[in-house]
């Protein structure tokens, strides 16, 4: 084995076919006696055995991947084990890679993305690109969540990857920067959903009780109709801090959100905003 030669240009293959470094690739080169496909099996092993040794350590930094096409516009939180490797060009290709895959195949769940065939190289699947980069960082990488979203979109992401913002809305805005400004309010406001009708019931019912209960302390001896208003004022406060569409912008609080995106001429519909180390239910 050690006599086969190994030429510079199949190596050079390999590693645009892989992404590893010359060294390995040279290395599977020659224990695969020459052949490119063997080889090609004995770096995807390896990363295989990668993903495995690494599988149980816990993923606490990473970022924020986001892809749009057209109408259609795709987030991603890719988890990773440590700052330098989330900030690591390969880790934030590998981001913008997944999340345009997701645009693409539109997966239901990280479990659907993994087993995947991967849009831009149908061959191997999303587990098995993202290997790839586990087999050359060592750390383990793994999407945490995903969304998509269509309609009229724009995106925000934080300079370090950390946060990201898809958002979508109905029309055509007269003036795009508007746009651009309510993603970067839902950045720093963190909304909890973006229209009243989005609340659940559960929380809804909650948010109410809780109003009653603290206007009855609040009104002690006074009429019920007199409670019942200043509930009503206390759930109302409670909504227009949580939800989007209702919160006074950030960069001018005499208007809402959605009075804002109304005088450019468009519709509030959704947005979903990442952080990366989030706990999501």
């Amino acid at each position: 084995m050690a006599d086969v030669q190994i030429n510079a240009s199949d190596v050079m293959k390999l590693r645009d076919r892989t992404g590893m470094q010359m060294m390995k690739c040279k290395a599977a080169l020659i224990q695969a006696g020459g052949d490119m496909e063997k080889a090609l099996e004995i770096i995807r092993l390896e990363n295989k055995n990668a993903q495995i040794k690494t599988a149980d350590r816990e993923t606490t930094e990473g970022r924020i991947g986001i892809f749009i096409d057209g109408s259609i516009g795709a987030i991603v939180e890719l988890r990773c084990e440590s700052a330098p490797v989330a900030k690591n060009e390969l880790f934030l290709k590998l981001a913008n890679d997944v999340a345009k895959h997701i645009a693409a195949k539109k997966p239901g769940s990280p479990a659907d993305l993994l087993n995947q065939p991967f849009v831009d190289a149908p061959t191997k699947s999303v587990n098995d690109r993202i290997g790839e980069v586990v087999g050359l960082m060592r750390e383990n990488i793994k999407p945490q969540r995903l969304s998509i979203l269509e309609g009229t979109l724009a995106t925000y992401i934080h300079h370090d990857g950390s946060v990201g913002v898809l958002l979508a809305v109905e029309g055509t805005p007269k003036d795009v920067q508007v746009l651009k400004d309510v993603c970067m309010h839902i950045a720093a406001a963190n909304p909890l959903v973006a229209l009243r009708e989005h609340v659940s019931p559960e929380r809804l019912a909650k948010e109410k009780e809780l109003a009653k209960l603290a206007a009855e302390e609040q009104g002690k001896n006074k009429p019920a109709n007199i409670i019942e208003k200043i509930a009503e004022g206390k759930l109302n406060t409670w909504l227009a801090s949580n939800v989007l569409n209702d919160q006074p912008f950030v960069k001018d609080e005499t208007k809402t959100v959605g009075a804002l995106l109304s005088a450019t001429g468009v519709k509030l519909k959704n947005f979903v905003r990442y952080k990366v180390g989030e706990v999501s239910y």
